[in-house]
Order: structure tokens, then sequence, then C-alpha cells
């Protein structure tokens, strides 16, 4: 069954059933949606009260990150970086500080952000050393020369452009090489579990002209080989922002978002059709689970719906607008 939401900007407390009758509000209002990872694990069964209050703290100061910004006049992209700044700094997720190790034990990192008013972009693939991947991929957008980076070259850059960077130790946690040491103990061909993928961020945001904006940050999989690639840096697989239709950020098996185009396939059904977005995502998401795949999105409109689907247990994630509602949830019923 298919979780989702749609939440105007100055309603983000009310009850479902409230809030999908309720038009949108008037221009000029701001907000942030942005998410931490979606799972089967993410049951109140499973997730342990310790862990429930340090992500719900962890999400509330992602999301104060990008609506401070918003706050006083700051853009949506600004905002997107520093919500996903924020929570690549936090060990809890799997994106900079906390990602998952590849087989190789190493650490190999994927970003991207988009800018709905120009159609800008960025993205890295497989960095090693760039401490906010998600800065590197803001870096790529405003070279211009490209949209995306990987591996050496993308390190090479990293470098050039100054940026800040950190060893290899700094991004690993125990839990994460525990992970891995299971993975590999079992079986080194084996597919990965879903509560190994768990972790991925994103953001959306509105600013007050009415421009959208996206970004996205993770450490893929566990165990992953060959320089494999999910769907976060890829723009319109994970990542899109499009002022004529939406925002979105996605997290889930990229394999399958690449395939359907999640990101863009859902911002086009809502600019050429005229589709709500939580219908449009949906629809979307309906299509990723008949291919196989679970997973979660975040989105937003510049005319101020705010929505997110997901097709697992639960999709850690939070919403703020500039009337100062805001909702913070893990679980489905939420």
């Amino acid at each position: 069954m298919m979780r989702r939401l749609l939440i105007p900007l100055s309603l983000l407390v009310l009850p479902q059933t409230a809030l999908a009758q309720l038009a949108p509000p008037p221009p000029g209002r701001w907000a942030i949606v942005i998410h931490g990872g979606a799972g089967p694990g993410l049951t109140r069964k499973l997730v342990n009260k310790q862990k429930d209050i340090a992500v719900r703290i962890a999400l509330k100061g992602a999301m104060e990150a990008g609506a401070a910004i918003l706050d006083t006049g700051g853009t949506a992209l600004d905002a997107v970086e520093a919500a996903v700044r924020f929570l690549e700094d936090d060990s809890l997720f799997n994106a900079g500080k906390g990602a998952v190790l590849t087989y190789d034990g190493t650490i190999s990192l994927d970003a991207a952000i988009m800018d709905g008013k120009t159609r800008a972009a960025g993205a890295v693939a497989g960095v090693s050393f760039a401490k906010n991947p998600i800065a590197a991929a803001r870096k790529v957008m405003e070279d211009g020369r490209h949209v995306m980076l990987s591996g050496a070259g993308a390190d090479q850059f990293v470098i050039e452009q100054g940026l800040e960077t950190a060893d290899q130790a700094y991004f690993e946690t125990p839990e994460r090489r525990k992970q891995l040491n299971d993975f590999l103990a079992a079986d080194a061909n084996s597919a990965v579990t879903d509560d190994e993928k768990l972790g991925t961020v994103g953001a959306v945001a509105l600013d007050s002209e009415g421009h959208v904006a996206a970004a996205t940050s993770t450490g893929g999989i566990t165990g992953k080989r060959w320089g494999r690639i999910g769907d976060s840096p890829v723009v319109g697989a994970g990542t899109y922002a499009d002022d004529r239709g939406c925002a979105v950020s996605a997290t889930g098996q990229g394999e399958y978002f690449i395939r359907v185009g999640v990101a863009h396939e859902i911002c086009a059904r809502v600019r050429l059709s005229g589709e709500k977005i939580v219908p449009a995502a949906s629809a979307v998401m309906a299509e990723v689970k008949a291919l196989g795949g679970s997973g979660g999105v975040i989105l937003l409109t510049p005319d101020g719906q705010i929505g997110w689907s997901f097709n697992t247990a639960g999709m850690y994630r939070a919403g703020k607008d500039s009337s100062g509602r805001e909702r913070i949830a893990i679980y489905e019923d939420e």
C-alpha cells in the first residue's frame, strides 16, 4: 500500500484527512521538506526509543538549518544545501559521515543538487574525501562546464576547488563496518538488504520568490562494487527541480529509480498534465513497485503543494513552512 501525504504550507500539523481538501497558501510563503531514508525496518517495533529520538532531533536540526535561510529571504538552493550538509555531518545517516562501505571497505559518496529556477544542476559520484559531497555537487553546478563528475576526476575537482576534505577514517563508523563484515560473511554476491540501504538524505525547498530546488546525498549500498552509481546523483532519477513542475528528492533502491526516471517522471506529470503531486508521485512509485523496487520521495511545488509518497514501512521525513507549523515523522501512520 502506498503511503502519501498532501500538505498545504500553513497546515503541516493537521491530520492527513483534512489536508487533501484545502487550497495552497498565497504567494510569498516558503517551505522545506527533508528525508533521511526509507525502509521496511522503520516500524515502532523495530526502531528502538533511543534511535527514534536521535533521528527526530537530527531531522529537526536539518530542517531548521534550511528554514533559517528561507526565513531571512534566502534561496531554495541555499536551503537544500544547508539541510543536506547538516545530515551529511550526522553519522546516523548513510551520507557523508556514517556512509556505508563498499565491497573493498572504502567510502564512495554520491550527491546532486538542482535549481528549479534555471534547471542548472551539478552532481558527483564516487568521491572519496569530500567532507560534504553536496558542496562538491553545488560547485560542479556553479562551474557550469559539466553536470556530473565521477571517481578520480571528481576527487581532483574537489581539490582544485579548495573544498573541505576528510580522510576515510572520518566517514567510517563501527556500525557500517559491522554491516560490511556481515554482508561479506553471509555471501559476497548476495543482494543487499533494505536496512543496509537506509539512510540516503535529501531536501526540497520553496523560497519566498516562488522558486524550488532539490538536493540528495548518499553513500550508496553496502558492499557495492565496480564503481556502482545509484539514483541519487542522477539528475531526473533521484533528484530533480523545475519551477514549471515541482522539486523531488528520492530514496530507495536506486537501480529501479533510474529505470523509471522517478524524479523527472513525477515532475513531468505535474507540469504537463496538471496532476497534483501526491497522485503523480503515487503513480510513479507504483511503477517502481511493479518492477520490484521500494523507497520513497519528498516533493513540493512553486504553488505550495507539499507531499511525500513511499511504499515501505516508514520514511524519515520532516517539513516546515513560513507559518512556523512543522511535522517530523518516521512511521507510516504519522
